[in-house]
């Protein structure tokens, strides 16, 4: 996917996001629910301004980093080498931000015979899922993937903790998709353990492999 293509959809997003607020701003309580526990239920609200146009902008905030962080990149050249890969992750991370926007907007438009974590999953597992197939065509930079100092300082460290680290990602995400069933306790668990499991290990075994290398 080109960055043009990715520039569109993703402004595309936010705009009917925009406007989906906008045209239900009248439907809308002046408290919103914002936030939910583990146990689904509401433990957190905002004003009506925020909660209709918080969330796209801080989805606009964020495609202006996407944008700008890999042009100041000393390596731009590795991440042009998986471009593609990453525009696609703009798409996918934007519109989960906007899908998370979409659910809070029908819960506090009354539809709530459904649990949040339960619809809020599954978009999880694909996101990590991809977020793994991403890891695995990242090449060593500044800004995007497993950046510790042992990975930054050597390509071989980089590939093998992102090989890895890919698998893991997908892994996570599949079992963010076994929590939907669940609700709970059990999908926190199945969601958090895994992930921050994984980025701790990771952060070891690059450190091991970086050893390792210099060592030889």
């Amino acid at each position: 996917m080109t960055t043009k293509t990715t520039s569109i959809l993703v402004l595309l997003l936010i705009a009917i996001a925009v406007i989906a607020g906008a045209l239900l701003w009248n439907q809308l309580p002046e408290q919103m629910a914002s936030h939910w526990n583990v146990n689904d239920e509401v433990d957190g609200t905002m004003p009506k301004f925020w909660g209709v146009f918080l969330m796209p902008l801080v989805t606009l905030g964020m495609f202006g980093l996407f944008i700008v962080l890999p042009n100041i990149d000393p390596l731009k050249a590795n991440i042009e080498q998986f471009r593609g890969a990453f525009n696609l992750f703009i798409v996918l991370i934007i519109a989960f931000m906007l899908y998370v926007h979409a659910l809070t907007l029908v819960w506090n438009l009354g539809y709530q015979n459904f649990r949040f974590s339960a619809a809020l999953l599954p978009s999880f597992g694909v996101l990590f899922i991809f977020i793994g197939y991403m890891l695995k065509q990242a090449k060593r930079n500044f800004f995007i993937g497993i950046r510790t100092p042992w990975t930054l300082s050597s390509d071989t460290v980089w590939d093998k903790t992102h090989q890895l680290g890919g698998n893991l990602f997908m892994l996570a995400g599949i079992l963010a998709f076994a929590g939907s069933f669940f609700g709970g306790m059990t999908a926190f668990w199945l969601l958090f353990v895994p992930l921050i499991g994984s980025v701790l290990f990771l952060v070891i075994y690059s450190y091991v492999l970086y050893r390792n290398e210099t060592k030889s």
